[in-house]
């Protein structure tokens, strides 16, 4: 269906050297402007990071430092795309929690302070997670193909729990490697293959999230001022770090595991 427009519409996606918007950089910037006369404007270009490009995004994206390295920087393309991007709305996916704050982060350390609050910001994966729901009903209807309520009783914990291991069943059912081509859907039956699919983002240290490891098996902070920073680099900077978290109001686990990590390497 086509879209009604009443401005044009910047359809964006980014490639950069990380998932932390506050040292990420753009290494890949395309984008479609849709007008409201039906004409359409794409573009495409490499950025220059100027930084090497860490070895895992160049595995998942397979831009590599010799592609971006006689490519424009993004101050070089900055005062173009805020001329470009002025008087737009903004469509992507997932932009709203990424890709909107980073292009804000990298316009900002060009000199730039685009407003992005004049712009309506459209976030196709939240739309998705809008209208297709993820509760459990949604999964047994999905997977089961029948309305929970006419087979269980929501909200009594026996019931969800029989109505929850029917899903996990369908589940391995729909997924089995017969039955799906692509690999990335084949789910194997095995309790390892089943909690390795349970993980989402990072894996963490505590299970509020607050502390998660890197790919080398580091623990990091994963809030507040020393987000992204080596859980051992900030015990030695701020020594007074652990206290504070001990004091504040975390739960118990989250102060375990700083009890734990502290144990660990302030002796060192």
């Amino acid at each position: 269906m086509k879209l009604n427009l009443t401005r044009p519409l910047v359809i964006f996606d980014l490639e950069t050297t990380g998932l932390d918007i506050a040292t990420a950089r753009i290494i890949q910037i395309s984008y479609i402007i849709a007008y409201p006369d039906g004409h359409e404007e794409p573009y495409n270009t490499f950025v220059n990071p100027e930084r090497p490009i860490p070895h895992e995004v160049q595995e998942l994206t397979h831009i590599t430092d010799e592609m971006v390295k006689q490519a424009p920087t993004f101050k070089q393309l900055a005062t173009t795309l805020a001329s470009k991007f002025q008087g737009c709305d903004f469509a992507g996916y997932n932009s709203n929690n990424y890709d909107i704050p980073l292009l804000s982060e990298e316009f900002l350390r060009a000199g730039i302070n685009f407003d992005f609050s004049q712009a309506h910001l459209i976030d196709a994966c939240a739309i998705f997670k809008q209208m297709e729901k993820r509760n459990l009903a949604a999964a047994y209807k999905f997977y089961c193909g029948r309305k929970m309520e006419d087979d269980f009783q929501a909200h009594l914990a026996d019931q969800d729990t029989a109505a929850t291991w029917q899903v996990l069943q369908a589940q391995l059912d729909m997924y089995a490697p017969g039955k799906q081509e692509e690999k990335e859907r084949q789910l194997e039956n095995s309790i390892e293959a089943l909690a390795k699919a349970s993980q989402v983002g990072r894996p963490t240290v505590d299970f509020a999230g607050r502390l998660v490891y890197d790919e080398q098996g580091n623990e990091i902070v994963n809030f507040g001022k020393y987000k992204g920073m080596k859980v051992q680099d900030v015990f030695t900077r701020d020594p007074g770090y652990y206290g504070w978290v001990q004091q504040a109001d975390f739960t118990q686990n989250t102060k375990l595991a700083f009890k734990k990590l502290w144990l660990k390497y302030a002796r060192r």
